[in-house]
């Protein structure tokens, strides 16, 4: 009997610790409005080009845990992404969530209307490899929109 309670006990503690590292691992809205700023200063004071080439960059100077900036212009063409490079170039004004969202078509409008916001839609996060859903921070700098977001299990 003592030998049963000592396992349950263990268990119970094992998946406590793991939903608290599981919590730690991911990046909060407070992180994802000081990493957005943190782009925003890093674009006015390098320009356009440098900036693109450093969030793209694999240097991770713009990404922590599975929170990364993404710039787009206000065309919707994505010219930054810290987490898929391939993307940097593309045009993903028509770029659909799993509801059929169109994320960065709204992303780009809500940019030019209102300069900061958040934005829900739904996403493939980068350490679960499931589409959750997910809250974008973002900031208009003159004709380029750099954004963070933040997933929500």
């Amino acid at each position: 009997m003592w030998k049963s309670t000592a396992v349950v006990t263990s268990a119970a503690i094992l998946l406590t610790l793991s939903s608290a590292f599981a919590q730690e691992s991911r990046a909060t809205r407070t992180d994802a409005e000081r990493m957005v700023r943190k782009g925003v200063e890093f674009l006015k004071k390098n320009g356009k080009e440098k900036a693109m080439k450093e969030i793209t960059a694999p240097s991770r100077t713009f990404v922590d845990r599975d929170l990364y900036l993404v710039i787009y212009d206000t065309s919707g063409n994505c010219v930054a992404h810290g987490q898929n490079s391939r993307q940097a170039g593309m045009s993903l004004i028509d770029a659909k969530d799993a509801d059929g969202k169109l994320f960065v078509k709204e992303r780009v409008d809500l940019a030019k209307l209102q300069g900061k916001f958040w934005q829900d839609y739904k996403f493939t996060d980068p350490l679960s490899k499931k589409v959750l859903p997910k809250q974008m921070y973002c900031e208009k700098e003159g004709d380029m929109i750099v954004c963070g977001g933040v997933y929500k299990d």
